[in-house]
């Protein structure tokens, strides 16, 4: 790169860097970030450049030794005409060689991040790839799935069985690829070498299994759809397998269902993956068909609790409903709840990524609310109401739920429970059903096996209701704390009024909300941040209500009684 463009480049990190700090300030992130964050996050010219259209991984893993060694051969189309590119691979692991029409490039690297020297300009529009050898002790995880890295365990019968799960660590943790959500290849090669004794379980449709005669055996995955990096897994044990399939109810195409699990667990599991079809008609129902039919559906005995891989969820909740035998609400332990919400993440994350972890709560609110969608498939809207409203508890409103662009950081844990509340409150907002289910289902059919952002939702919502939600968006999204609904019930004589503004973080918030305008009977008022009075019907002040039970808000009510007439003096 000649020195005037490396200069450009700088300043395009600086620029990024000096817009995170000032987005932080704003919204209530104490965090600083490092050179490290942003070489990890942010999407400079060094990989703008290119364009990822295809993965060949081919990777053996020793279980014994805890080692990996292979090659990722990765073809691209570039972009803009360049000589140096960045792709990733964190530090402790060693690059051998990296191979460009058979011969070694020249490659510099600063913490995960891997410089690449082309010997010549990469034409425009030109595909291309190169082959990265590389080898070592990938990082082990110390508490997956939350925790980046490789589980090396074994099964109670004394056999390996590993996993992997890098959710937010990265895929860069295990091998080299460029390590950032907004950019797909379209399909996928995944050989994994193992000892001969275990299987392989990877993502897509197993297209051939070799045994190298030497005590290994090579597993080729072929994943026929785009895929997310953190998505691609393996899964070695001793697995038994059966299988079922599912039909689709509305063109009638076969989804063929296979199941992993270790010999001792088969009979619990072929009764509690039996689930499974009744999900996967509720969702295809509610979102469309499931995105990934070539590459099947498996489920996968997992040493750690679950984890949302495209057409390979790991699966760990001990064959019991609820998360590992507990809920929020009874209606959790009426089903198994990694089977719902990881299985939700074929359309939520998989299918519609976010292109920045920064909008992880596009897979994690989604998901969590598909839990509550599936609580009404099958129990009904008092259910959901009930499921919906026991995910209050675990809000904790400690930071947003959207997180800071461009250093690979996540919002607020809150993606989860109050993610799902605040799509529940925008249901009851909008306030009309089929229009939130066709919004939801729109989403999938138009964003289908692409990357987006906040925006992309949000412009979509705001143009299919025809209204502008953005200061819903903003409050619920990119501000900390809820909405606080103050308001003052007053009786004098027999006028009963009620007296009502929002304190909220956005200037001009403006939701409507469900109040009891008479006794039991709910209607609209429409506050705003200025004081408003609305008379209400025949009701006592002690039986008003808010219907909390519809919208996440923080009410702060208060009952006053007046005179009828001011005594004279």
């Amino acid at each position: 790169m000649k020195d005037h463009e490396m200069k450009k480049s700088l300043l395009l990190i600086l620029a990024i860097a000096f817009s995170v700090n000032y987005s932080i300030a704003q919204t209530g992130f104490n965090k600083t970030f490092t050179r490290a964050d942003s070489l990890r996050g942010t999407l400079t010219p060094l990989r703008t450049c290119y364009d990822v259209t295809y993965y060949y991984l081919d990777v053996k893993i020793d279980p014994e030794t805890k080692w990996i060694g292979g090659s990722n051969t990765i073809q691209f189309k570039v972009v803009n005409a360049f000589r140096r590119m960045q792709i990733d691979l964190v530090d402790n692991m060693k690059i051998e060689k990296i191979l460009f029409k058979n011969k070694p490039l020249k490659y510099s690297r600063e913490f995960g991040a891997v410089y690449i020297d082309f010997p010549q300009k990469l034409p425009s529009h030109s595909l291309q790839n190169i082959t990265v050898f590389y080898s070592g002790q990938p990082k082990v995880s110390h508490r997956p799935p939350w925790d980046g890295g490789f589980t090396w365990t074994m099964d109670k019968n004394g056999n390996p069985w590993v996993a992997v799960t890098v959710q937010g660590d990265g895929a860069y943790l295990w091998w080299p690829n460029k390590e950032h959500q907004s950019d797909e290849p379209d399909s996928m090669l995944i050989s994994i070498t193992a000892p001969s004794s275990l299987s392989d379980i990877s993502n897509g449709h197993l297209r051939s299994k070799k045994n190298l005669g030497n005590g290994w055996t090579r597993w080729n995955w072929f994943v026929s759809y785009p895929i997310n990096n953190y998505n691609v897994t393996v899964n070695l044990a001793q697995y038994t397998h059966f299988s079922d399939i599912h039909i689709n109810g509305e063109d009638g195409d076969t989804l063929t269902l296979d199941y992993y699990v270790l010999p001792y667990h088969l009979k619990k599991a072929k009764k509690q993956f039996g689930q499974v079809k009744t999900m996967l008609s509720c969702f295809e129902r509610l979102f469309g068909k499931y995105p990934f039919y070539r590459d099947g559906y498996k489920l996968i005995d997992s040493p750690h609790s679950g984890m949302e891989h495209q057409s390979a969820i790991a699966y760990g909740n001990s064959y019991g409903n609820g998360y590992r035998g507990r809920a929020s609400s009874k209606y959790g332990l009426m089903f198994d709840f990694i089977i719902i919400h990881e299985s939700s993440h074929e359309w939520w994350g998989n299918s519609i990524t976010a292109k920045d972890i920064a909008d992880m709560w596009i897979h994690e609110s989604f998901g969590a609310y598909s839990e509550a969608l599936y609580t009404e498939c099958m129990w009904g809207h008092d259910a959901y109401l009930d499921y919906q409203n026991g995910k209050k508890y675990g809000v904790k409103n400690d930071r947003p739920i959207i997180g800071v662009y461009g250093v690979n950081y996540a919002g607020s844990g809150d993606m989860y429970n109050k993610g799902s509340l605040v799509l529940h409150t925008l249901r009851s907002v909008i306030n009309n059903d089929s229009m939130w289910f066709a919004i939801l289902r729109g989403l999938q059919d138009k964003f289908k096996y692409q990357t987006i952002d906040a925006d992309d939702i949000f412009n979509f919502i705001n143009e299919k209701t025809g209204q502008d939600y953005g200061y819903f968006f903003d409050q619920y999204f990119k501000h900390t704390r809820i909405p606080e609904l103050r308001i003052t019930v007053i009786k004098q004589g027999d006028k009963v009024t009620a007296r009502y503004r929002w304190r909220a973080d956005v200037k001009d918030f403006k939701m409507p909300v469900k109040v009891t305008m008479a006794k039991n009977k709910y209607e609209f008022i429409y506050p705003t941040t200025r004081w408003k009075t609305t008379q209400l019907g025949d009701i006592d002040p002690r039986d008003f209500r808010v219907a909390e039970e519809l919208f996440f808000v923080d009410v702060k009510l208060s009952l006053s009684y007046l005179l009828e007439e001011l005594p004279v003096k």
